[in-house]
């Protein structure tokens, strides 16, 4: 197999190689939703996000905790942080303020967002920020239009690594309907184009 260049172009977007290598399948049973409590700051939102969670607020209100309602109420839902970055407020230095414990797929004492539940009970027009859908790829703004993809490999997501393999789940498939919410239908397809041709080529 023809070795893969580290970086591959798409349209506006520059993808990390390892988004197309590599396999990935959400764990609840192992992580339990780790990756909205694990970190040093919130999730990385845009302003048009932001308005969006302001007005879901009141119907996630009860979910969260006095902690969080707390946050909310002195510094709202997001704020600025060390490398001026927009992100949803935390508390405790780590706990997303959407977060709140519950049972998913019966699995007891999940890590779960009060945003996604509030739009799955067909309460809000809003799920959650499309950051967080899209992890474990991590968006960065590169300049002009262009707009970098990368894969954030760490220790919470370790038996999502085992799954993806298990399954043959490519981190691309697996996120596909937050890809296409963020970039369009039309760069999705271009991305199986793409996708297609390296398989053709030898690169995967």
């Amino acid at each position: 197999m023809v070795k893969l260049p580290p970086i591959i172009q798409v349209g506006d977007v520059l993808l990390s190689s390892e988004i197309l290598t590599e396999k990935f399948c959400c764990d609840l049973s192992a992580c339990k939703g780790q990756c909205c409590v694990e970190g040093d700051a919130g999730a990385p939102v845009t302003l048009d996000e932001i308005a969006e969670i302001e007005d879901c607020v009141d119907e996630v209100w009860s979910d969260l905790s006095a902690s969080a309602q707390s946050v909310i109420d002195k510094q709202g839902v997001a704020y600025t942080d060390q490398e001026g970055d927009l992100v949803t407020s935390i508390v405790g230095g780590k706990d997303c303020v959407f977060t709140y414990y519950g049972e998913l797929f019966g699995i007891q004492n999940c890590c779960l967002c009060a945003l996604e539940k509030a739009y799955r009970a067909g309460k809000t027009r809003f799920c959650k920020p499309v950051s967080c859908a899209l992890y474990p790829i991590r968006e960065k703004r590169l300049g002009g239009r262009l707009v970098g993809l990368n894969y954030n490999r760490w220790d919470v997501c370790k038996m999502a690594i085992v799954k993806g393999n298990q399954e043959n789940l490519p981190l691309y498939e697996f996120l596909r309907d937050p890809l296409i919410r963020r970039f369009g239908e039309d760069w999705y397809q271009e991305l199986l184009d793409t996708v297609k041709e390296l398989k053709a080529q030898g690169y995967l």
